[in-house]
């Protein structure tokens, strides 16, 4: 299966990754890895996260982030990387 990341998707791990090179040299490194690790994971795990806001909603192990993404029928995309610590409704109104 092939996973792809949607402009949106990657505007949001960009924000991610620089607030946390902001907080500490090199975990903006440190979260991209893991969240690209999370994301490839979707390959083999697709589908089986339950549904949010019309989006399957996967967490990532190591930061708290969701992984919003969609099932093709031969492909896996992401639409958005949002943090979880975030007002609900921002959430709500970014996935519509």
């Amino acid at each position: 299966m092939i996973v792809r990341i949607l402009s949106a998707a990657r505007a949001d791990l960009e924000l991610a990754a620089d607030f946390y090179e902001s907080q500490c040299k090199g975990l903006g490194a440190d979260f991209l890895a893991a969240i690209v690790v999370d994301i490839d994971g979707l390959k083999i795990h697709a589908g089986v996260n339950r549904l949010e806001y019309g989006f399957h909603k996967s967490i990532s192990k190591r930061f708290p982030f969701a992984i919003y993404y969609l099932v093709e029928s031969d492909s896996v995309d992401v639409y958005a990387v949002i943090d979880c610590r975030q007002d609900p409704e921002k959430t709500a109104d970014r996935l519509k």
